[in-house]
């Protein structure tokens, strides 16, 4: 297999070389493998991490929080109890996110078919304050 370079991993998740820089800059994806002329030459594992870093802020996760889980997975086994919690802290964040978001789409929803019928019937009942 040869060099995978930043250029065709920026094309293979839709991502600039800037960000992948950025992530591995700000300790989101640990430090790239490299070759002998310093050219960044992504393995496996690399792309793992990139993977995960996209999952995870497509879920919201803050830099910050990332960081650290990296930082955490990169000194080995004796930090899983702190993962552990980190990830669940996370994923409590993103229950109450997505309570939220269940609710903002309930609440289109009934406007949306308010709308829908109002459209149908020529009548749109303004007398409900929440229109």
């Amino acid at each position: 297999m040869g060099t995978i370079t930043i250029k065709e991993v920026s094309r293979q998740y839709g991502i600039t070389p800037d960000v992948l820089r950025y992530y591995e800059r700000a300790g989101m994806i640990p430090p790239v493998t490299r070759t002998a002329g310093g050219i960044r030459d992504y393995q496996e594992e690399d792309l793992g991490w990139v993977e995960l870093v996209l999952c995870m802020r497509s879920a919201g996760l803050s830099v910050e929080a990332i960081s650290e889980y990296v930082r955490l997975a990169r000194l080995g086994e004796d930090t899983i109890k702190d993962r552990l919690a980190l990830l669940q802290r996370q994923r409590e964040g993103l229950l109450a996110r997505q309570s939220q978001i269940t609710q903002a789409l309930e609440r289109l929803n009934y406007k949306i078919a308010r709308y829908e019928d109002a459209l149908k019937t020529g009548v749109l009942d303004w007398s409900k304050k929440e229109d």
